[in-house]
């Protein structure tokens, strides 16, 4: 097994309609202002840019997301990712019940040496920590669409 590979799912039943989900989740941009792990997001340009993150450890995490996929019709938003994680992520948009379903899948490796030395002992907390960020993400985006 190897200690510094993971993969995460995430589904986020929101009350909005499909459309308006994908347009606040193709807008990286904003995430800060909705999404309080997500520190910053810098354009690079049209088609990539620099993201911190930091959840409830005290580490941050900076990486370069490049897209690699914008389908409206489809849902589908996916990134390649590199720095101190490298691999993909990708958000999938669909009608589900009165409102969306938005999946997130992501696999990575981690590069960040701090994490990569951890990553026995670690493993279980990392990943409690990403469950925390996309719970409070759910959240977050909740709100941002019941103000728009």
């Amino acid at each position: 097994m190897d200690w510094n590979h993971y993969r995460f799912h995430s589904r986020w039943s929101l009350p909005a309609p499909p459309a308006a989900v994908y347009a606040a989740l193709e807008r990286p941009e904003d995430y800060p202002h909705w999404w309080p792990q997500v520190r910053t997001v810098t354009r690079l340009d049209g088609e990539s840019g620099m993201l911190t993150i930091r959840s409830a450890l005290p580490y941050a995490m900076t990486f370069t997301a490049r897209t690699t996929r914008r389908d409206p019709a489809a849902g589908v938003l996916a990134v390649g990712l590199s720095g101190d994680i490298e691999g993909w992520a990708r958000w999938t948009v669909t009608a589900g019940g009165p409102g969306t379903l938005a999946r997130y899948d992501q696999e990575v490796d981690v590069r960040k040496p701090l994490l990569r030395r951890l990553a026995v002992p670690g493993r279980p907390v990392f990943r409690v920590n990403h469950r925390l960020m996309m719970r409070a993400g759910r959240r977050g985006l909740l709100r941002h669409l019941r103000a728009v």
